[in-house]
């Protein structure tokens, strides 16, 4: 038996901040009942709440939030009849599930790329038969962490992808897309979502004797079958197990079930307890992935127990009788699968919510050992939430309490049962639903009232870590989140301003020793993640501005390489675009027309309205380079400004000699697509000048290593740039308005649903603002919103602002922009690409430019699968 005592180690779970409803005269939201909460792998909250009238009209409302801006949260009217009960997020977190009490599905998904549009296009119907477990049928990835490897070079060492089918697949291996729901009646229904857009439904009895299903849990196995889990609510009724079979036959779903070994719990067997706990309060596996391990909790009204079991093969013993009949009998032992309990607790406060991980930490004896052996401790827990307030984070499978987090501010002794404790008079706001984020470093409730709490869990869960050793955990999980495309935002809550340096650094260094493959493909999630760590600490914070705007860079080139067709199909194995970096590269001339004439100008060609539409991207690529040379003599102090690295990154610079190339030949197909200057000469050829100021500059970063400083005649002639050329205004600082630089420790901030707050500011903050107000007092002004050339409009007020997408600690409305533009196919990257060494989760992930940035996502990845 387990008591769950409150530590003696402090700081080890705190509130990072409360976000609560405002209170409206005509209207109140509530709690629904029951309340369903789910966290993307996008971290992304969605969870439920009524929306009551003044007449007493229940509206079931489905609210999705950024972790980053809670406050500004998208409501969806669900037009669910009756109470959701369940919601699902799919493994890419851009779709998601909701059921209902009625038996109705739906399945959600981003309108427009943007987070803040979503709309339900396909979806199922039980009639009248309420569901209780919901689940995404599994696609057959999943991921091994080997922690202790985490000081090994490659990613594939780190993390490995575990052989696991799918649930089911199409013609060629592809998964099929489709959902599975458990009924109260005990049915199992099976949705699958054709590549047509037609949906095959099947349902089936999970066994001929039908009862009533009060709780459900499903899990996948490695062999592409299902395992659901069910019990009636009684604890002296058997939880009972089945496995279920989907496949396709003659264009139908067909399900077909087996019963698997079932169980009692351990405490209806217990003479004292036998009658203490009549109901089973919450059932749930482990993992989605482990069907193996299974989570009870037995309640009364004031009390409860939990119980943690596993499914083990043993030996069947066999007389002597029969092994001197069957030999056969007497070399190979038969076995039988049996549930065998692991752990159990004390008795316990009433349990109101639990919360499980979703870091794939294996749970065998072995990797059990690594983890405590390498105090790595992300992922081993799972949350308990109880009736007086108090969450605990206890070991998955021994259930020893790990942390402990009381609601109430009053303090308590340290040997005081977190159970035993007297009661007030009035009942106690507790969580109702709780979610851990994907890195088990963050936990968010929703609480009686409706309040949504953000927890942070400190990765070493109260045992002391060296700083190093810190800092390589968090380096792990960050590596992680950029292998599988995962947001990053719960491991950026315990990054001190003090480990940004070295965290940008050592991810640099780790990176660098990808393949060369590997590395395009996560190029841009790299730099996302530099950009985010930047903006932490003030010693790094102008760096945030270039690494934001290298992902731009990405983001138009490989939209406009994309339009280059081969004049021939039967062309090389190199695109136009790969071309044109080869040819750039190797001829240094500063004559833009001497690099041009050894193009194939027919790859260039493109319908006239295609590249008229492309004239406000072409004239910001023109003014940003005019922007970036007149920047350089201000670069030459000690001050680091932003576009200090920029300036000196030859892989960007090249970037942009390319496009500039790119440019000079589509005007001369059409004119009126180059970009615009205001020239003190009206013979002065802009594009050949700025060419070549910027091959001199690039001849200077080209080489590896340290890049060298512009020669003292560049920067003069950089410095005539302003008597020659107006110098556009361009925006170079992002948005500041999140709340993971801001918070503080032991500080959680107030805030209040669809009302932004007045942030604190950070050292982080305080020093982009100041960065603000030098632009803007230098000869360059810089704005804060990101201005298109040819609009009095920013870009941001151009996007959709009523929700989530364009208010981010990354600034990425201009990934809205292009796939606005209808340029849809940024960043042709293929994973496939990857060799055999590398982690094969990537090949999971969806072409493109998936993952550039952990909020850029919000906008791109919703279209991508």
């Amino acid at each position: 038996m387990c008591d769950l005592r409150r530590p003696a180690a402090g700081g080890m779970m705190d509130l990072a901040y409360v976000c609560e409803w405002e209170k409206w005269s005509k209207s109140s939201h509530c709690p629904s009942v029951p309340l369903a909460c789910a966290w993307s792998c996008r971290n992304l909250i969605a969870f439920t709440m009524d929306l009551r009238s003044d007449d007493q009209d229940l509206t079931r409302m489905i609210h999705i939030l950024d972790t980053e801006h809670p406050w500004d949260l998208h409501s969806i009217p669900s037009e669910h009849h009756e109470a959701i009960t369940c919601l699902e997020w799919d493994q890419s977190g851009s779709r998601l599930l909701s059921a209902d009490a009625d038996g109705q599905i739906k399945c959600w998904s981003m309108a427009d790329h943007l987070a803040n549009s979503w709309e339900s296009s396909v979806g199922s119907l039980v009639e009248g038969d309420p569901i209780v477990a919901l689940s995404w049928l599994h696609n057959g990835v999943k991921l091994a962490l080997h922690v202790e490897k985490s000081g090994a070079s490659s990613f594939g060492e780190k993390f490995s992808r575990v052989k696991f089918s799918p649930s089911l697949t199409l013609f060629g291996g592809k998964p099929m897309e489709g959902w599975i729901a458990v009924t109260v009646s005990g049915l199992v229904t099976v949705s699958l979502l054709k590549p047509s857009g037609q949906v095959l439904t099947s349902t089936e009895s999970l066994c001929r004797l039908r009862g009533r299903v009060a709780l459900a849990d499903i899990a996948f196995t490695g062999g592409g079958n299902i395992v659901v889990a069910t019990a009636d609510g009684s604890s002296t009724s058997p939880v009972q197990f089945y496995k279920v079979c989907v496949s396709v036959v003659s264009e139908k779903c067909r399900i077909d079930t087996e019963i698997l070994p079932s169980l009692f719990m351990r405490c209806t067997t217990d003479l004292n307890r036998k009658d203490k706990f009549p109901a089973i309060t919450h059932l749930k596996f482990l993992a989605r992935d482990m069907s193996e391990q299974v989570l009870l909790c037995a309640s009364s009204q004031t009390s409860s127990i939990v119980e943690c079991w596993s499914l083990r093969k043993e030996g069947l013993p066999v007389n002597n009788i029969f092994q001197q009949i069957s030999p056969v009998v007497g070399d190979k032992q038969p076995t039988i699968l049996k549930w065998r309990i692991l752990s159990a607790t004390n008795d316990l406060d009433r349990v109101s919510a639990v919360a499980l991980p979703k870091l794939p930490i294996s749970l065998t004896n072995t990797d059990l050992k690594v983890a405590s052996d390498t105090q790595f401790y992300p992922g081993l827990g799972l949350a308990l939430a109880f009736h007086d307030g108090s969450v605990h984070i206890v070991h998955r499978l021994s259930l020893q309490t790990m942390a402990v987090f009381y609601s109430s501010a009053a303090p308590r002794p340290v040997d005081e049962p977190a159970v035993k404790r007297l009661r007030s008079a009035g009942p106690a706001v507790h969580f109702k639903a709780m979610q851990l984020s994907w890195t088990s470093l963050a936990l968010v409730g929703i609480d009686s009232q409706g309040k949504l709490s953000m927890l942070r869990l400190s990765p070493s869960m109260g045992h002391p870590l060296e700083v190093g050793l810190a800092l390589r955990h968090l380096l792990f999980l960050l590596e992680y989140c950029m292998v599988t495309g995962y947001d990053w935002w719960d491991i950026l809550l315990h990054v001190q301003p003090s480990m940004v340096q070295s965290l940008v650094e050592k991810l640099h260094e780790e990176y660098t020793r990808q393949t060369a493959a590997l590395q395009q493909v996560l190029s841009t999630r790299i730099l996302a993640m530099k950009a985010s760590l930047c903006k932490l600490s003030p010693c790094t914070v102008t760096r945030v501005c270039d690494y934001h705007t290298k992902l731009f860079l990405i983001a138009i080139s490989s939209t406009l390489k994309s339009l280059l067709r081969p004049h021939f199909l039967n062309t090389p194995d190199k695109s136009p675009g790969d071309r044109l970096t080869e040819i750039c590269a190797k001829i240094t001339d500063v004559d833009i027309d001497k690099v041009m004439i050894n193009l194939k100008t027919e790859e260039f060609v493109l319908d006239m309205n295609t590249l008229q539409a492309l004239q406000q991207l072409l004239q910001w690529v023109g003014d940003f380079v005019l922007y970036l040379l007149a920047s350089l003599p201000n670069q030459q102090g000690s001050l680091l400004r932003p576009g200090h690295s920029f300036l000196r990154d030859g892989t960007s610079l090249g970037m942009l000699r390319e496009l500039m190339v790119v440019i000079r030949i589509w005007g001369l197909l059409k004119p009126s697509c180059l970009p615009v200057y205001t020239a003190t000469s009206d013979t002065q050829d802009s594009m050949s000048l700025l060419f070549r100021l910027l091959t001199k500059l690039w001849i200077c970063c080209r080489d590896e290593g340290p890049a060298s400083e512009p020669d003292e005649a560049l920067v003069d002639e950089c410095c005539l740039l302003p008597s020659q050329l107006l110098i556009p205004s361009l925006d170079w600082l992002p948005a500041s308005d999140g709340l993971v630089s801001r918070l503080q420790p032991k500080q959680p901030l107030r805030l209040q649903f669809g009302r932004a707050p007045t942030l604190p500011g950070s050292a982080a903050t305080l020093q982009l603002d100041g960065l603000a107000r030098l632009e803007c007092s230098s000869a360059i002004l810089a704005h804060r919103n990101l201005c298109l050339p040819g609009s009095n409009d920013s870009l941001t007020s151009s996007c959709p602002v009523a929700g989530i997408t364009g208010i981010s600690h990354h600034t990425q409305v201009f990934f809205v922009f292009l796939v606005q533009m209808g340029f849809c196919h940024v960043g042709q990257a293929g994973l496939e690409l990857l060799t055999s060494s590398d982690p094969p989760a990537l090949a999971s992930q969806s072409d493109g430019i998936t993952g550039v940035s952990h909020r850029a996502g919000l906008a791109v990845q919703g279209a991508l699968p």
